[in-house]
């Protein structure tokens, strides 16, 4: 049975949330492959919002197993909390939701480092959502992290003195900045012993077992392709790889495993932080669509940046992870406009391209757009295809053929009911 997965294709908050809870009842595993709790996925059903950072997303779905795979990185105090949000809201997860031991823990020095780093940066933040990740995978790829599975050995508190000490020695050499460290190891050994209340597996031989048992399994990626760290808009990146390819080393299952290929796009396009951009809107349209579709941070609460869609860019990312079929989402936001724009081109040194250049900060290039009619119409509540605006029904098919992949659902609201399955 092959790994189906679902990732988003711009820079994050497509909307992966919703459509992986949508899709849940058709599995029978879960798994979220890379990332930590700087993203936040969004759930909306029964009247109630629920924003995920490290649980999977089908964990409302019950009888579900779901698994945090040995790519993401955990923060115990922030799962701690989300484990209280599910059991405020009456959700059983006992038995069905697995930690991986190679996850990689952060450490409340992880989050002093990464603050420190980042204030001491000034005008060059890289825009980071603060919660310790960077730091944590430097320390991954510099083996000296602590995992989940270190957790059990007997000298676990040893080697995190350890690690706490490397880390503020690395701290003496920034700028000071307040953090009450000894208040927050005191809700991070605690939500620690939390976290020993979970399933710990070796999720590699966890997750094939379950493949050759004939158990279908969701992949579920966290933020977006373009924020990829080989192939996003670098240095203003995540530490993780968000493409297809991070399936395979977040979960330890083979690339020939991998399945159907689920992209997810907003029908325009937003993005949090710093970094490059190519389609943002500076004017009242991008304020207006900003206001439309609440487009603030589930983590951070930023105000996100927002703009056209970009077919160039999405071109490049289905290209990188072998999308097969397309989710677009928040038409509704686009439920006002007369007329809509799409970037199927660049203009990169006075010459007309369809390739993202190499370093998107500083080559000097412009988006290229082709207009396409709105559709002026409230989708409120349209949830067959044959209901949608003929003109909406011609963007979706606008977009089928610049980006040479099939639409398979178009989402007209935030609720798991509003959606349209084509």
């Amino acid at each position: 049975m092959a790994v189906d997965v679902l990732l988003g294709l711009q820079w994050g908050d497509e909307g992966k949330g919703k459509i992986v809870d949508v899709l849940a009842p058709q599995y029978d595993i879960i798994a979220r492959f890379q990332g930590g709790p700087n993203a936040g996925h969004t759930l909306i059903f029964d009247g109630k919002k629920f924003v995920l950072h490290t649980v999977p997303s089908g964990i409302f779905r019950a009888g579900l197993k779901n698994l945090i795979g040995n790519g993401v990185v955990i923060d115990p105090i922030t799962l701690s909390k989300e484990l209280d949000q599910l059991d405020a809201a009456g959700v059983d997860y006992a038995g069905r939701l697995f930690v991986a031991r190679k996850a990689h823990l952060i450490l409340p020095t992880h989050r002093l480092l990464d603050a420190a780093r980042e204030n001491a940066k000034g005008d060059r933040k890289i825009g980071s959502t603060l919660k310790g990740i960077g730091p944590t995978y430097m320390d991954k790829t510099g083996r000296n992290g602590l995992r989940v599975g270190n957790v059990e050995a007997p000298d676990f508190r040893e080697r995190y003195e350890r690690l706490k000490q490397k880390h503020l020695d690395l701290v003496g050499l920034y700028p000071y900045i307040e953090f009450d460290l000894a208040g927050e190891e005191e809700k991070w050994f605690k939500a620690v012993e939390r976290l020993q209340s979970l399933p710990f597996v070796d999720g590699e031989f966890w997750i094939n077992q379950a493949i050759d048992a004939g158990e279908k399994i969701l992949a579920e990626g966290a933020q977006g392709s373009m924020l990829d760290i080989d192939f996003g808009t670098y240095p203003f990146v995540t530490s993780s790889n968000t493409i297809t390819a991070g399936v395979c080393t977040g979960l330890g299952i083979a690339p020939q495993k991998v399945g159907e290929v689920i992209g997810i796009t907003k029908a325009y396009c937003t993005r949090v932080g710093g970094g490059p951009f190519p389609t943002e809107l500076h004017d009242e349209v991008g304020e207006f669509i900003r206001k439309e579709g609440g487009e603030f941070g589930a983590t951070t609460g930023r105000p996100r940046r927002c703009g056209w869609i970009d077919l160039v860019q999405l071109r490049y990312t289905i290209m990188l992870s072998g999308v097969t079929q397309l989710v677009v989402t928040k038409v509704d936001v686009l439920n006002k406009f007369e007329t809509l724009k799409a970037a199927d081109a660049y203009r990169v040194e006075g010459e007309l391209s369809h390739e993202l250049p190499f370093d998107l900060c500083h080559e000097n290039y412009e988006a290229v757009y082709t207009e396409v009619p709105g559709w002026n119409t409230n989708l409120t509540s349209v949830k067959e295809e044959a209901n949608l605006p003929q003109a909406c029904l011609d963007y979706v098919a606008f977009l089928e053929e610049k980006l040479g992949t099939r639409v398979s659902m178009v989402s007209t609201g935030p609720d798991r009911e509003e959606l349209v399955m084509r």
